[in-house]
């Protein structure tokens, strides 16, 4: 995601095409407003509308980028970077029972006060992602770490755990995985129950999977390479016993071309398909976003939604969020921009 955009010598701003508020709004609204007590305008929305603000309940905008998802009993909850203008706040959590009407849950985890540990205040904690373990009962969140006052050196994964989806989550460690550096990354858990850490590495340049010990707490010996082609940002599923891989270029804040690589093991050997997996005007630069996760949508078959960031690094915090449908043709994904749509699409 962030780690190699400080490594240039130039960074290019302003590319996420920011509607006004009013007009987003507008345009989001499905259902209609509501106000609550606090004053503001509560939105209902009945459809996405990628990278339009979008609002949670309470009438606030959604701050959790980079984020990550998990479905707990009827509900799904939304992990995520909680920004200021260009501050890293901890890691927010919102529910939802819908997909489109989102609910502030917690601030899931907060960075140390005090300045004791490896979350102090100060440092960066990025792409949070959160997973259950049945065997312990705990909920497992893994995010990038940066330290305080050392920029983009430590390239650490961090570990924290709670009892509770919400949280709060207790934080436990951080490390290089088998003394790897480790920058952007995600979680997959596989059917076996079995979860993994994909994540970028010697400065970017590859791309490694490791998989987790049977508590989800750190990373197990097993560490492989998967390909050096400068690549970050992972996003996985898995469909039909194959393995999809969607990475970015590092380009900074700029936006650039999606790859997809495919393979019918974790280990691989991955294989990268020719084409451009997204479609349309804009699917180069990644519709203007950044690949964060892949949502697998409740009892729906083959029903995936490729989130990504549409970053503004002049204002983090109000940086957009691209939700679209996968769609299979002829056995391959591919993801194509729509203005507006929702779940009937999966029907």
């Amino acid at each position: 995601m962030n780690g190699n955009k400080r490594y240039l010598p130039l960074l290019l701003l302003g590319f996420s095409g920011v509607l006004t508020i009013f007009a987003c709004r507008s345009r989001a609204i499905s259902k209609g407003n509501q106000s609550n007590n606090s004053g503001k305008t509560a939105t209902a929305y009945r459809a996405f509308h990628p990278g339009s603000t979008w609002y949670d309940k309470a009438g606030d905008t959604i701050n959790a980028h980079g984020g990550g998802f998990i479905f707990v009993n009827g509900k799904y909850y939304w992990f995520g970077e909680k920004r200021g203008r260009h501050a890293s706040e901890g890691v927010n959590v919102y529910s939802s029972p819908d997909l489109y009407n989102w609910r502030w849950e917690a601030l899931a985890l907060a960075p140390d006060s005090t300045g004791a540990s490896d979350i102090a205040n100060g440092c960066l904690m990025e792409r949070p992602k959160v997973i259950f373990n049945q065997q312990t009962g705990k909920y497992v969140m893994w995010f990038h770490l940066e330290l305080k006052g050392q920029s983009y050196k430590a390239a650490r994964a961090a570990v924290a755990v709670s009892n509770h989806v919400t949280g709060p989550y207790r934080f436990v460690s951080s490390f290089r995985p088998n003394n790897n550096m480790s920058r952007d990354m995600t979680l997959f858990v596989d059917d076996d129950g079995s979860a993994y850490q994909f994540y970028a590495s010697r400065e970017n340049y590859d791309l490694r999977v490791t998989k987790l010990s049977a508590d989800y707490l750190s990373a197990s010996p097993e560490d492989r390479l998967l390909f050096s082609q400068h690549r970050e940002a992972p996003a996985i599923f898995k469909q039909n016993g194959t393995y999809y891989l969607v990475t970015s270029g590092c380009t900074g804040w700029t936006p650039n071309k999606a790859t997809l690589h495919t393979s019918r093991s974790i280990w691989g050997p991955w294989q990268q398909v020719e084409a451009n997996p997204l479609k349309g005007p804009g699917a180069d630069s990644t519709f203007g976003g950044q690949s964060t996760f892949f949502l697998s949508v409740q009892n729906k078959k083959d029903a995936f939604i490729f989130i990504a960031d549409r970053w503004n690094p002049r204002n983090l915090r109000d940086s957009r969020y691209l939700w679209l449908p996968v769609q299979f043709q002829n056995g391959e994904p591919f993801i194509e921009w729509k203005d507006e749509w929702n779940l009937q699409v999966f029907e």
